[in-house]
């Protein structure tokens, strides 16, 4: 979960930057934003809680070997390879599926339990899907626009997808709960570490924080669902008065 969510992040502030320096405004009042008083609220709210977390993570990122760091996200990401088959198998995508499903397999051995990513080395290409892809794929609207504490801009859709993603990950699932907290706490931390530079680049970028990340979030989020392809849109005329 931690790969497909710095993946999604990084692409949200190279998207800031870009909007940014095409000169583009961003428009007031989108139409898919209708509670953006209560999603700045909360944006407020996620800007104060990382107050604490971003020197935790700082001092994290300045503390441990990048090879520890590597580790420790190839393990979360071996992870999250499993759920991202199953997705692939819900959207009807059997080759990614069964890459997925390899890389797994070949990363859980030969990769000692997900720590090195063998499986790359070996030409497996590493997808990242979640269900609120699949739903999406499914022709699941997005719905409104939410921006949540620590787990940050969502769709009304992808709200749901998360909760199913959170449902199924077997981190939760661990009866010993000191182990369960502190692989949570070690993936949130190393995910808020990777994010750092990103940081750096939608400060930079953007004059609105919130709307920047909102408007990148949807732009980057309509890629993904469609694999990068741009679905064609229906035109209606309308009636002669």
């Amino acid at each position: 979960m931690g790969t497909q969510l710095r993946s999604r992040w990084s692409c949200l502030a190279c998207a800031a930057a870009l909007v940014a320096l095409g000169g583009c405004a961003t428009t007031a009042n989108n139409p898919k934003d209708p509670f953006e008083g209560f999603n700045r609220a909360m944006f407020a709210v996620n800007e104060g809680l990382d107050v604490v977390i971003k020197p935790v993570a700082q001092g994290y990122d300045a503390a441990a070997p990048l090879p520890l760091k590597v580790v420790i996200g190839n393990f979360f990401g071996n992870i999250w390879d499993a759920w991202t088959a199953v997705n692939n198998v819900l959207q009807g995508k059997g080759q990614d599926a069964a890459s997925d499903l390899g890389r797994v397999l070949i990363n859980s051995t030969l990769g000692i339990g997900g720590a090195f990513d063998i499986a790359g080395e070996m030409g497996l290409e590493k997808h990242s899907e979640d269900f609120g892809q699949t739903l999406g794929k499914w022709g699941v609207a997005d719905g409104p626009f939410f921006y949540w504490p620590l787990i940050g801009p969502r769709t009304t859709r992808d709200t749901f997808g998360w909760m199913v993603d959170v449902y199924v990950d077997p981190v939760w699932h661990l009866d010993d709960v000191a182990l369960r907290n502190s692989l949570a706490a070690t993936r949130y931390i190393n995910l808020r570490a990777s994010l750092l530079p990103s940081d750096k680049v939608v400060e930079e970028a953007a004059f609105d924080r919130y709307e920047y990340i909102r408007d990148a979030y949807l732009q980057h989020r309509r890629s993904e669902i469609f694999d990068g392809a741009q679905p064609h849109e229906v035109i209606v005329d309308e009636p002669a008065r």
